[in-house]
């Protein structure tokens, strides 16, 4: 098993690519903390990776919160005796354009988005160095690679994630923490739909992006669970600093 022995934290592990995610690792031998501000789906997640004879207990946590995100890293090395992975995962969809966007919903993205990663990591990394090293994942997006047209504040906060993920990375690389990021495509999600949701027919407007996909389809959960995996895992030892992208080929156009 790839991650025998790991103590991973996951956020936003309620549903989606963190439920995946978690489940995936502890069937590679994790011991996984699953952590959301939704309590019934991250119980439901516990409760599926116990049913695979999985070992995971689950944190109620509101990224945005710093004592929160304090208190979940607190958690795990109680529980556990220690954090070797970290998955800041947990994410929402934002409003689009920009002029008519609210302080209000600027400040809650950003703080979901982006600011509770550099909370993960604040407290994440010290634990980490006790351990001689660790792994950082954080979830961006293509919309952190390329120009969001249709959601310039998504687009920024995903841009911000990949400027984390290189500047810790370099800064953290004689540390053995290595810090990488997934670049997710169009996903089946249960928050995909939000990003339809103020188009006048949302099922047009997803199939014409599929159409724009070159592999023609939207991606599964489980595809972006793998890439955590291999970047949370020895197999990628001599990777640092990259977004990866999970996309069907979307940024490559």
């Amino acid at each position: 098993m790839r991650l025998a022995g790991k103590v991973a934290v996951i956020t936003g592990a309620a549903s989606g690519m963190g439920r995946a995610t978690s489940i995936l690792f502890a069937k590679e031998g994790a011991k996984v903390v699953v952590a959301d501000i939704n309590d019934k789906g991250g119980v439901e997640t516990l409760e599926e990776i116990k049913k695979a004879g999985g070992e995971a207990i689950f944190v109620h946590t509101d990224v945005s919160k710093e004592k929160d995100v304090a208190n979940l890293i607190k958690t795990a090395v109680d529980t556990y005796g220690g954090l070797d992975i970290l998955y800041n995962n947990a994410g929402m969809a934002a409003p689009p354009g920009l002029v008519n966007v609210t302080e209000e919903q600027w400040d809650k993205l950003m703080a979901v988005n982006l600011k509770s990663a550099f909370f993960g990591c604040k407290y994440a990394i010290p634990e980490m160095k006790k351990r001689g090293g660790g792994a950082i994942i954080s979830t961006s997006s293509t919309a952190g690679l390329t120009a969001s047209r249709d959601s310039a504040l998504y687009g920024i906060s995903k841009h911000g994630i990949v400027g984390l993920t290189k500047s810790l990375a370099m800064a953290l690389a004689r540390d053995n923490i290595r810090v990488n990021c997934v670049c997710p495509g169009p996903i089946d999600t249960p928050m995909s739909p939000q990003f339809y949701a103020t188009v006048a027919d949302p099922e047009a407007a997803r199939q014409a992006r599929i159409a724009r996909l070159p592999m023609g389809r939207i991606g599964k959960p489980e595809e972006i669970a793998e890439a955590v995996l291999f970047l949370a895992s020895d197999a990628s030892s001599f990777v640092t600093g990259v977004p990866f992208p999970v996309d069907g080929g979307h940024v490559a156009q």
